[in-house]
């Protein structure tokens, strides 16, 4: 089953950047995912079990770092990249 999960990150301290560039570092390097990433969030695309594993193994460190942060993630049980988006109906 393809899913899109999308993610944002708030460390909730001061020099957060490096820890979010951290993160994206490490799920980035994950070939059997597609990663695009905004100024808002992240967005994940791919199979279930890749999507979930990649996710897992890159958020982990992060949680276990130094710095304070909150994770916001959507999971959408299709691939919907964001030029797939019908956005004639938000109108």
């Amino acid at each position: 089953m393809k899913i899109t999960l999308e993610i944002t990150m708030y460390p909730l301290t001061d020099g957060y950047k490096e820890a979010v560039k951290d993160f994206l570092r490490r799920l980035n390097k994950f070939e059997s995912i597609e990663v695009i990433t905004n100024g808002v969030s992240t967005q994940v695309f791919g199979e279930y079990d890749d999507v979930m594993s990649a996710y897992t193994e890159a958020l982990k460190p992060s949680l276990e770092g130094e710095t304070p942060i909150a994770v916001v993630s959507k999971i959408i049980n299709s691939h919907l990249p964001p030029d797939r988006w019908d956005t004639s109906q938000w109108s």
